[in-house]
């Protein structure tokens, strides 16, 4: 199934080869970059432009944290190994930040702040000048309260400053036959545990766990929100029915349950992103934008 804005029409993708174009000159403007390479839709194509542009003056750094899904890491080692860019792995240590583990509503800025200092670190070793990361012109219209950390450290955004869109980026990426084209969207495993309420590295385990074994029943795209004794889980709409089968929804309970949870509950609004989010006031929100 094409993801909304995958457009394959010809003028579609005529926009947006002239756009590619930009932003590759926008690259071949730096000296050398790290690219923050998490192998999503947006990050893939961004670390394949920055090979095309800056070759060898490229260097892709995923970070290795409890915080992401354990299959995430070996996808972008085969994807960094596809698009030939050079690639590292950096260990960071958000856990051991007590203001992360609280979970406040502007966790996601002190999660950033830690990986993108290390990023920096990695690019001073380098001797590479800049680090980039793919935030487009979309995320900006979402609760992001990451991206302070961003203009306090300096990182750059190319496709936000160019005014790209998630629906161009992945028309781009279809064009140049990347995989992750049609990747549903990722966001790290804390996302799934409600504001106020301690993150530790088991919980994200067991997230990560719980979420491989939804996957597994074929759903591709699915958050479990992790209540404590309860696993909500979100899927797209559409495949609702394919979860409450009754063998289906057998299984999962059992396997759910084994890991710890009392109850397992299926959100019939289904997937959304940013769910937790629904729980900040507007003035909250507004406070760590």
């Amino acid at each position: 199934m094409r993801p909304d804005g995958a457009d394959g029409r010809p003028e579609a993708r005529e926009i947006v080869s002239g756009r590619y174009a930009e932003l590759l000159a926008w690259l071949r403007s730096l000296e050398g970059a790290v690219v923050a390479f998490s192998g999503g839709v947006d990050s893939t194509l961004l670390a394949h432009a920055a090979q095309e542009a800056l070759g060898a003056r490229a260097l892709a750094v995923t970070a290795r944290s409890a915080s992401f899904a354990r299959q995430e890491h070996q996808a972008a080692r085969d994807l960094a190994e596809r698009i030939g860019i050079r690639h590292r792995f950096v260990a960071t240590s958000e856990l051991d930040d007590p203001h992360y583990r609280s979970n406040p509503p502007d966790r996601c800025y002190h999660c950033k702040r830690i990986l993108f200092r290390e990023l920096l670190r990695v690019a001073a070793e380098e001797g590479l000048p800049v680090v980039i990361e793919g935030s487009n012109r979309d995320d900006q219209a979402d609760y992001r309260p990451g991206r302070r950390a961003l203009r306090e450290l300096g990182i750059r955004s190319p496709f936000a400053e160019l005014g790209w869109t998630k629906a161009e980026i992945r028309t781009r990426s279809r064009m140049l036959e990347l995989p992750t084209w049609e990747k549903p969207a990722a966001a790290c495993l804390a996302s799934r545990v409600p504001y106020g309420e301690e993150i530790t590295a088991e919980r994200l385990a067991r997230i990560d766990r719980a979420e491989e074994l939804v996957r597994a029943v074929g759903v591709a795209q699915v958050r479990v929100r992790d209540h404590g004794p309860v696993a909500r889980i979100e899927v797209p709409a559409e495949m609702i029915p394919r979860l409450t089968e009754s063998e289906t929804r057998q299984r999962l309970v059992a396997e759910l349950r084994a890991l710890g949870y009392r109850y397992v509950a299926l959100d019939m609004e289904g997937y959304r992103t940013g769910a937790l989010n629904e729980m900040l006031g507007d003035a909250e929100r507004e406070a760590n934008a």
